[in-house]
């Protein structure tokens, strides 16, 4: 059966509040964490958008559980030689229990420092320079690199954990996903697809880690909670290439006024029927995945850990 996590989501909570739900997903009996690492949230509605290393940083201080960033992008906004010395510390705080998850980015988040957003192909060879570059670091020599996008010039990164940080690339298409296959120490996704979970294990990938992320939003009214998740998150299920090319918040706020509330519903598991959540969670099992991480939209926390830890979680196991 798959590990059971869950998804700490920068663009909606401020660094107090992850904190505290991160330590009752440890009461609750979830396994592991996964936080979101964004300069701007979705859309104004989400609101938060705190600095994600800070943030691990108390996280290593309150919980025991296993960390990974989902994920971060190290080829634009943050060079990857600081990615590189970010993460070893990160791994130095959870005694290893750290995966450095990456993806290619959204312009939403890189295109704060006014750099050009490169086609999706540039994006994925900038990408795989990035892990290069990083896997260098962590090795503890000083490193000079001269690459096609990324110049190092005797770098050493001091603090690091005893292992190298294990980097897992996320793809949520074909073209991505052969890439984490080839480059990664495991595979990030958000979709319960079989499809990309074979192309991933096809293309390199083979029995490594395949950890994915799902949301929901625990409510005792269920249209309450439909009417949440499809105010603070219908980007989720914007079509083509929006969520990578759109640059602002209000960007996607104005597309999001286009998805239908259906649509919503199917993507997020709305209510607090458990049989509807492990259905959701049994999908992913169905497609491949290892790691599951739930993410609660809901502003009923104490009524989601209650009824994960009660009703959910004894039942996945």
């Amino acid at each position: 059966m798959a590990s059971i996590g869950y998804f700490l989501s920068c663009e909606q909570y401020g660094p107090k509040e992850l904190v505290e739900q991160a330590r009752a997903a440890e009461r609750a009996g979830f396994e592991r964490l996964w936080i979101s690492d964004h300069f701007h949230p979705w859309n104004d509605e989400q609101g938060q958008s705190p600095f994600v290393w800070s943030v691990i940083g108390a996280l290593s201080e309150a919980v025991s559980l296993p960390v990974t960033t989902a994920v971060t992008c190290p080829t634009v906004r943050i060079h990857p030689a600081v990615i590189a010395q970010a993460a070893a510390t990160a791994a130095v705080q959870l005694d290893g229990r750290f995966v450095l998850g990456v993806g290619s980015g959204e312009a939403l988040n890189e295109h704060i420092l006014g750099d050009p957003w490169p086609s999706p192909g540039v994006r994925l060879a900038m990408l795989e320079e990035a892990v290069e570059v990083i896997r260098l670091l962590h090795r503890g020599e000083q490193v000079s690199h001269h690459g096609e996008y990324y110049e190092v010039q005797e770098a050493r990164i001091y603090t690091r954990p005893e292992q190298p940080v294990p980097i897992y690339v996320s793809g949520f298409g074909p073209q991505a996903t052969k890439l984490a296959g080839r480059i990664g120490d495991g595979y990030c996704t958000v979709m319960p697809d079989a499809d990309l979970v074979r192309a991933f294990r096809e293309s390199g990938g083979g029995d490594k880690p395949v950890q994915a992320g799902m949301k929901v939003c625990w409510d005792a009214d269920r249209e309450a909670a439909l009417d949440r998740a499809h105010r603070l998150w219908a980007n989720d299920v914007l079509p083509g290439q929006l969520a990578q090319t759109l640059p602002r918040p209000q960007d996607f706020a104005a597309a999001m006024t286009l998805v239908p509330r259906e649509q919503v519903a199917e993507a997020i598991v709305c209510g607090d029927d458990p049989e509807a959540h492990l259905a959701r969670v049994q999908a992913y099992v169905d497609a491949g995945v290892d790691e599951v991480y739930v993410q609660q939209v809901g502003e009923d926390h104490e009524g989601f850990f209650r009824g994960w830890s009660e009703q959910v979680l004894p039942k996945l196991r």
